[in-house]
C-alpha cells in the first residue's frame, strides 16, 4: 500500500462479511490447485457428520448441515493441505536455515508440504533427509540422557483427541507435566476465570441456545475473519429478532453486516443482515468498566423497578440461591462513579444505558467474548466482570442463555479435555496410574510463559512441538530466538515449513506428518479421529484425499515411535496396538473420562456431534465455595501500565487472509487494507495530534518500563477507526514488542491487547 492509495479518510471495507468478496477469497487460492480436482471433493465433506474435520477454527458443526458446510477461512485452511506443492529433500539441499530465517512466513509455507523426515546438520546448515527409524533412535537416546523436568511438550491446538491423550500419557510416563498448548497464548483466562467463578473451565452454551435468547452481548471477538460459519447462527438470530449488542475497539465487519454466500437470492441482490444493533467501540482494556457501566445500570433499574412496580429486574431467587458475593460486588457498583467509568472505557454514559436496557429487557442473554477479553494484563477481570454481568439476571445454567468463549483452533479446547495440561489437579492421575501401572508427576508443569522463562534462564534442555509455530507465535520473540539455541534437543512435528522449524537446538528434527483431510491407514484400516468444538461436542473426522507422500506419519503414529525409543517397556502401554487401532485409544479414553465420553467409539459420527456436558450448565457449581462466585474488581483497566504522555495500546489484530500465523496471503478485504501486513492502525484524530501523515513510514517501540529495548519497524500509517490513544498491527509481526512478564495475573496468557507502545518517526 503506497503513501498516494491512503488519503485523509479512514481505511474501510465497503463490502459485508461472506458475499462475493469471500468467494472471491476462496477462489484465489482453488486457483492454484485446479490441476487437482479431488479437492473439491474433500471440501464437499467438510465438517458433516462421516466427513472430516476443518483444521481452521473450533466453531461447532451443525447436525442440520448446509450444502457447503466451510467458510472462506476454513476453505483456505483445507487447499492450503492440499496443496501440489512439496517441500522436498532437494529444496533443503538448496537452501541454507539461516537463509530460510530471512524469508517471510508466507513464503515459507509457500513450498508446500514436508514430504520426509529431516535432520538438521549444523556444518552444512542444512536439513538433510534421514529415516523415521533413525529419528526416533536418536530423539530417543536424548531424552533418555536429559532430566525429564527440564523438557518441554508443546501441542498446538490442531492435534485430534487420540494424539492428545497418548502425547500427554507419553509426558507423564517420561517424568513431567510440562505440557503448554496454544491455550496458554490465547484461552488460559477462560479455563482459568471460568473455573474460579462458575466452577467449570468452558463455556456453557450449545448450539440450540441460540434459537431461544432474546440478546446476544459481543465483547472482543472477531467473528468474520475467526469464526465466519458462526454468522449463519447469528443472521438467524437477528431475522427472529434477537438484539446483538457488540463492544469491541475495532469496528469488525462480520459483526456489522453480512451477506449469506449461500444463499442466491442475497448474493444476487446484495442483500445484507445488519447484525449488531448498537456497537461501541470500548478503548482497549475499557471492558471491565463497560461491564461495570452496564452492571451499575442493572442495579440501578433493580431499585427504580422494586421501588415504582414492586416487581424485580434482578433474578434475587437465582442470586440468592446458587451466588455468593453479591452484596459485596454491589456496593462496589454504587461506589465507582460514572465519570470513572467513562474515562476508562472511553464510552459515554448514555451509551452503556442503552445497551444495558437491552440487557434489561431481555430473557435469556447468551455471553459471547474472544481474546479482546483473555488477553490483558487483567484479563481475568474482564471474564469475570462479564460472569458477574450474567449471573445478576440468572444467565447462566438455564436454556437460551450462558458464557460463550469463541475458541479458535480446531481441538484446542479437546486437547485439555483429555489431558494436556501443566496442572496436574485437572488430570485424573490416579485413574492413569491404575490404567498404566506407573507413579505419574505430581509436580506442577510450565506453561508456555513459564517455559520461555526457564529457558531464558538456561534450564529447558529438549523441546518438542506437536504442531505449531510456537517460536512466532510468543512473546518477545527476537530474545527468544537468541535464547531457543541454547538446548539441546527441538523437534518439530508439522506438514509445513515454518519458522519455529528455523531456530534449532543442538540437535534437531523435523517430522513430518499427515493432514486431518488425508486418508490414515492402519493395521486395522482406515482410522477415524476425534475432536472437540468451542461448544463442547465432539466430532468424529475421517480423511480420505491421497497423503501428500508415503514417506508420511500419523501423529498417533509419530507420538508412539517417539514414546517407544524413549521409555521402558511397560505391559499395559502398547504403542504398537493404539497405533493399530484408534478405537483402542478412545477406549482408553472413555474409561479415563467416563462421564463425559460413554460409548465414545459408538457416538462418532453423532450428527452435530455428542455433547460432552458442563456441570455450570446443570448449575452444579464446582467452586471453592460450592455456588457461582460474584467477584469485585479492584481496577477499572485490564491495561497493567498507567497512561503517559505519548503512550498508545497496541491491539494486535490477524487479517481474514490468516490464521493464527499462517499467512495464506495480503488481502485484509473486510478491512480494506491490501498488499501488505505492515501497517500501524491510528485514528486521524490521534494521527494530527502526533504530527504524523498518511503512509508515512514509522516504528513502534516498547514503552514497558522495563528498560528493555523492542522495536519493529517499516510500518506505514494508515488512517483507521479506533479508540483515541489506541493503535492497531498485526500478529504475529508485533510480539517482539510484547513483554514476556506483560501477561494476565492468574492465567499468565500474554496481554497482547493492550501493549504499551511509542510511536517513532523516522
Amino acid at each position: 500500500m503506497t503513501k498516494k492509495q491512503i488519503d485523509a479518510e479512514v481505511v474501510h471495507s465497503d463490502s459485508p462479511a461472506g458475499g462475493w468478496g469471500s468467494v472471491r477469497g476462496i477462489s484465489r487460492i482453488f486457483a492454484a490447485e485446479l490441476d487437482r480436482p479431488s479437492v473439491g471433493k474433500t471440501l464437499m465433506r467438510q465438517n458433516k457428520p462421516g466427513g472430516f474435520m476443518c483444521v481452521s477454527c473450533a466453531w461447532t458443526k451443525p447436525a442440520d448441515h448446509h450444502p457447503f458446510e466451510f467458510c472462506e477461512n476454513g476453505a483456505k485452511a483445507t487447499l492450503w493441505e492440499q496443496t501440489t506443492r512439496r517441500c522436498t529433500p532437494d529444496f533443503f539441499a538448496e537452501h541454507t536455515v539461516t537463509e530460510l530465517r530471512g524469508w517471510k512466513d508466507y513464503d515459507l509455507e509457500q513450498q508446500g508440504r514436508l514430504t520426509h523426515p529431516m535432520r538438521y546438520d549444523r556444518r552444512s546448515d542444512t536439513y538433510v533427509p534421514c529415516s523415521w527409524e533413525e529419528a526416533f533412535a536418536e530423539i530417543g537416546r536424548e531424552l533418555q540422557s536429559l532430566d525429564p523436568q527440564k523438557t518441554v511438550f508443546y501441542a498446538s491446538g490442531r492435534a485430534s483427541l487420540e494424539t492428545s491423550y497418548l502425547y500427554a500419557l507419553f509426558a507423564r510416563l517420561y517424568g513431567h507435566n510440562n505440557l503448554p498448548d496454544s491455550s496458554n497464548m490465547c484461552h488460559e483466562t477462560t479455563s482459568v476465570g471460568l473455573k474460579k467463578v462458575i466452577g467449570a473451565p468452558v463455556g456453557t452454551v450449545v448450539l440450540s441456545d441460540f434459537k431461544t435468547c432474546d440478546a446476544i452481548f459481543f465483547f472482543g471477538q472477531n467473528t468474520g475473519s475467526n469464526s465466519p460459519r458462526f454468522l449463519h447462527d447469528l443472521q438467524a438470530c437477528v431475522r427472529r429478532g434477537v438484539k446483538i449488542v457488540t463492544f469491541n475497539p475495532v469496528r469488525e465487519k462480520g459483526l456489522e453486516v453480512f451477506v449469506n454466500p449461500q444463499d442466491m437470492s442475497e448474493m444476487l441482490t446484495g442483500k445484507e443482515t445488519v447484525i449488531s444493533c448498537q456497537y461501541h467501540q470500548v478503548k482497549a482494556g475499557g471492558d471491565i468498566a463497560a461491564l461495570m457501566g452496564l452492571c451499575k445500570q442493572v442495579l440501578a433499574a433493580e431499585e427504580t423497578s422494586w421501588r415504582d412496580h414492586n416487581r424485580h429486574v434482578l433474578d434475587v431467587d437465582f442470586i440468592e440461591t446458587h451466588t455468593v458475593g453479591f452484596e459485596v460486588f454491589a456496593q462496589k457498583l454504587k461506589q465507582t462513579s460514572w465519570e470513572d467509568i467513562e474515562a476508562a472505557s472511553g464510552l459515554s454514559r448514555e451509551a452503556l444505558a442503552e445497551a444495558a436496557q437491552v440487557y434489561i429487557e431481555a430473557k435469556n442473554v447468551i455471553g459471547i467474548y474472544g481474546m479482546g477479553l483473555t488477553q490483558h494484563f487483567h484479563g481475568f477481570e474482564n471474564v469475570a466482570t462479564f460472569i458477574n454481568l450474567l449471573l445478576m439476571k440468572g444467565n447462566i445454567g438455564r436454556e437460551g442463555a450462558g458464557i460463550s468463549p469463541v475458541r479458535g483452533h480446531s481441538n484446542v479446547q479437546g486437547q485439555r479435555t483429555v489431558g494436556i495440561s501443566e496442572k496436574p489437579e485437572l488430570v485424573p492421575l490416579d485413574k492413569l496410574a491404575t490404567l498404566f501401572s506407573f507413579e505419574p508427576p505430581r509436580e506442577k508443569g510450565m506453561n508456555t510463559v513459564e517455559a520461555c522463562e526457564a529457558l531464558r534462564r538456561g534450564e529447558v534442555e529438549a523441546f518438542i512441538g506437536l504442531g505449531g509455530n510456537f517460536i512466532r507465535a510468543i512473546p518477545d520473540r527476537e530474545a527468544m530466538e537468541a535464547a531457543w539455541t541454547s538446548m539441546r534437543l527441538t523437534v518439530q512435528i508439522a506438514t509445513k515449513l515454518n519458522r519455529s522449524h528455523l531456530v534449532n537446538g543442538e540437535v534437531a528434527y523435523l517430522l513430518p506428518c499427515l493432514g486431518r483431510s488425508e486418508e490414515d491407514v492402519q493395521a486395522s484400516g482406515p482410522q477415524t479421529v476425534t475432536m472437540e468444538d468451542s461448544l463442547s461436542c465432539i466430532h468424529g473426522s475421517l480423511g480420505k484425499a491421497k497423503p501428500a507422500s508415503d514417506q508420511l506419519l500419523s501423529e498417533v503414529a509419530i507420538v508412539a515411535g517417539l514414546a517407544k525409543a524413549t521409555l521402558a517397556p511397560n505391559p499395559k502401554v502398547t504403542w504398537d496396538a493404539w497405533v493399530e487401532d484408534y478405537g483402542t485409544i478412545r477406549n482408553l479414553i472413555e474409561q479415563t473420562y467416563p462421564d463425559m465420553f460413554r460409548d465414545f467409539n459408538g457416538r462418532l459420527f453423532t450428527p452435530g456431534g455428542f455433547y460432552r456436558g458442563n456441570s455450570a450448565r446443570e448449575r452444579q457449581w464446582k467452586t471453592e465455595s460450592g455456588k457461582a462466585q460474584f467477584t469485585t474488581p479492584a481496577m477499572l483497566s485490564a491495561i497493567g501500565v498507567g497512561d503517559a504522555p505519548g503512550r498508545y495500546r497496541l491491539i494486535t489484530m490477524r487479517s481474514n487472509d490468516q490464521f493464527n500465523t499462517t499467512i495464506y496471503g495480503y488481502s485484509d478485504r473486510l478491512r480494506g487494507i491490501e498488499g501488505t501486513r505492515d501497517v500501524l492502525l491510528i485514528n486521524p484524530a490521534e494521527m494530527a495530534r502526533a504530527g504524523l501523515e498518511p503512509g508515512q513510514v514509522v516504528s513502534l517501540v516498547s514503552d514497558a518500563e522495563d528498560d528493555v529495548h523492542r522495536e519493529v519497524g517499516g510500518l506505514t500509517v494508515t488512517p483507521f477507526s479506533l479508540p483515541d490513544r489506541c493503535v492497531g498491527a498485526y500478529y504475529p509481526e508485533m510480539n517482539p514488542l510484547v513483554p514476556l512478564w506483560y501477561h494476565d495475573q492468574a492465567s499468565k496468557t500474554p496481554a497482547s491487547k493492550g501493549v504499551p507502545v511509542r510511536i517513532l518517526a523516522s
